[in-house]
């Protein structure tokens, strides 16, 4: 019950907005990470510097706090292990260590009837071959582990390609996928409670740019039985991996509206950053009632809206101008306390609201434009 210490491993801008949602509810918040002065260190009410091997300072923190959750994925699994000899963990190291695995994530969802793009592992050279065999080209390898916002993938259009990709990879374990081409990328944000409640959050559209999150417009441009489909597929993910929390799933919608998961987030995820300004619950106070037993909150949407993210291309001239943006009516500014900008670094976010989603995506890319429009 609000009172209680909520502890959670990472502590980028996900942990942040976690540990904003937390906090207006009465809880306190523990975060650990490797890092200082982090964006969720700067709300939390104790931040701990220790690196997620140090299996020790992972003990003495789960002792202080009455459950552990993540804002990241790539906690390694002896972590949540230590964490739960003293707290609950939720999710649990299971839902880690398949999901943060993309052999293992795509295995699981193939074996369980879920729709996936035809895929194989590869581990060695003649698995490569093997997989280029089954999967055909072009395809896309990626590698299985700690690859995100398009690090560690590369297109291939021939033998050749591949061969020089998976080297370029350092030859480590990747998986190899048939290309698709889809009409659309959406997602689904999910949240599954300790008593096992499930709810989601309607379909969201996504654009991105250079393989990193740009646009995300609610509701997303597909029909009803898309949405509807989209939401039970979410359900079934949630429910065979036994979350407790908030997961992702991201989709592809092909021409003909057929749904392939990309990839699953098993928690909070960019394209939902939204749900704080546009919904009844956000993605984050969901987070908070899954993982502490309460009851689900409304994921009612109150208006259309976009968020336009902010890399730290932005400030490449100077100062962004603040005022400009905020000027604009329905748009609300996030940022995540990052003091150094660096091309590609996720800074912060633009939420708009308007009448249609249309309104809400041009208003939210005005805004962005706004912030720059004096450096000429």
């Amino acid at each position: 019950m609000p009172g209680a210490t909520l502890g959670v491993l990472g502590s980028g801008q996900l942990g942040r907005m976690f540990a904003m949602a937390a906090r207006r509810m009465g809880y306190r918040v523990h975060v650990l990470s490797p890092d200082s002065d982090t964006p969720a260190g700067q709300i939390a009410d104790l931040e701990v510097r220790a690196a997620y091997d140090d299996l020790d300072q992972v003990t003495r923190f789960a002792q202080g706090v009455d459950v552990v959750t993540f804002e990241f994925e790539n906690v390694p699994a002896p972590t949540a292990e230590a964490a739960a000899r003293f707290a609950p963990v939720r999710p649990d190291g299971r839902v880690l260590h398949i999901a943060q695995q993309r052999a293992r994530e795509k295995t699981f969802l193939r074996d369980h009837g879920f729709p996936v793009t035809p895929f194989a592992r590869v581990v060695t050279a003649e698995d490569l071959q093997a997989a280029l065999d089954a999967v055909g080209l072009p395809a896309v390898l990626k590698t299985a582990q700690f690859g995100y916002d398009g690090k560690g993938q590369a297109r291939v259009a021939s033998r050749v390609d591949a061969e020089s990709a998976w080297r370029a990879m350092g030859q480590q374990e990747a998986v190899l996928e048939r290309f698709v081409t889809f009409d659309r990328e959406v997602s689904v944000v999910a949240a599954r409670g300790v008593d096992g409640w499930v709810t989601s959050y309607g379909a969201i559209e996504n654009a991105h740019a250079n393989h990193i999150l740009d646009v995300s417009v609610m509701p997303a441009g597909v029909s009803p039985a898309t949405e509807r489909r989209a939401a039970e597929i979410a359900r079934g993910v949630v429910e065979a991996l036994d979350v407790v929390g908030v997961m992702c799933v991201e989709f592809f919608v092909t021409g003909d509206g057929e749904l392939l998961i990309n990839e699953l987030a098993p928690r909070p995820h960019n394209s939902g950053h939204l749900t704080i300004d546009a919904c009844e619950t956000s993605q984050f106070e969901q987070q908070v009632r899954a993982v502490c037993g309460l009851p689900k909150g409304s994921v009612e949407l109150l208006r259309p809206a976009a968020m336009a993210n902010l890399l730290g291309e932005v400030w490449s001239h100077g100062e962004p101008d603040w005022a400009a943006a905020c000027a604009l009516a329905g748009v609300h500014l996030h940022l995540y306390g990052k003091s150094e900008p660096r091309p590609g670094r996720k800074m912060g976010h633009l939420t708009a609201l308007a009448p249609t989603p249309g309104e809400a995506r041009a208003r939210a890319l005005d805004a962005r434009r706004a912030l720059t429009a004096s450096f000429g």
